[in-house]
């Protein structure tokens, strides 16, 4: 069943094409990989599909619907989450709350029996403290609950935004670099990590990242952009091999990756 659908995408800033006719088809429970050089426009396909850019043209279908025109949040509420390239947590908010604000997506009661403290509030707040707690567990993070989030080393940091985006419950999950600054153990974790929480939480993931070893280690699609146009796509074995890649992006070198 197709997930994620653009046709003919394409969004100009200031009379320069930054994203051209990207188009992509993403099946649920894919792991594919978005590659390309430094400004190929990989980030900004991420701000299209999120609504934090809408196309100049093209459509964006999400199960079926297009989602071209929604908000941040009403594109959250339909079941996309994602990282940032530079880490974007709530610094001076608990480990624990940085997590519980996002299940507040989902929560049932009223604006009134949130201020009054009635009704459904409690249970519902008991509810989402649990599953939070569940998720800190899950990323090792259960002993900093009552850290401040800036606090917190890098690479803890890394994996509370995934968690904090695993807790708004998504059925698609976009990865932006999310090996950034790590070292070669951290980065391997990271990909039995990204393996692990597809089969756990039932996701598709589509993930930017510029570590080859992880992109060719764990995609089983890759897309390549270079100047905002999709120049490449198939296998991790395909596109080691395109000639194309390896004179815009990957360099000899990655025959060897």
């Amino acid at each position: 069943m197709t997930m994620l659908k653009t046709s003919k995408v394409s969004i100009v800033f200031g009379g320069l094409k930054a994203v051209s006719n990207f188009e992509i088809d993403i099946e649920a429970g894919d792991l594919v990989g978005l590659i390309g050089p430094n400004g190929a426009g990989k980030t900004t396909v991420f701000n299209l599909l999120t609504g934090v850019y809408k196309p100049t043209t093209g459509q964006i279908e999400f199960d079926g619907k297009s989602i071209v025109g929604l908000k941040p949040y009403q594109i959250t509420q339909q079941g996309i989450a994602r990282t940032f390239q530079n880490i974007r947590l709530f610094a001076d908010l608990t480990v624990l709350d940085n997590v519980k604000i996002a299940y507040h997506f989902h929560v049932k009661y009223s604006v009134l029996e949130a201020v009054s403290r009635l009704g459904r509030y409690h249970s519902e707040e008991a509810e989402i403290e649990e599953k939070a707690m569940r998720l800190l567990e899950v990323f090792q993070l259960a002993d900093r609950r009552d850290e401040v989030a800036k606090n917190l080393p890098y690479g803890e940091q890394r994996r509370l935004e995934i968690a904090r985006a695993l807790a708004t419950e998504p059925k698609l999950l976009l990865l932006d670099e999310p090996a950034a600054g790590m070292n070669p153990q951290e980065t391997h974790q990271l990909m039995e990590m990204i393996r692990w929480i597809r089969s756990e939480f039932n996701l598709t993931i589509l993930l930017i990242e510029h570590d080859m070893s992880l992109v060719m280690g764990v995609c089983e699609k890759i897309l390549v952009l270079d100047y905002g146009s999709v120049i490449a796509r198939g296998t991790p074995l395909e596109i080691r091999n395109n000639p194309k890649v390896i004179e815009a992006y990957l360099g000899e070198e990655a025959a060897g990756c």
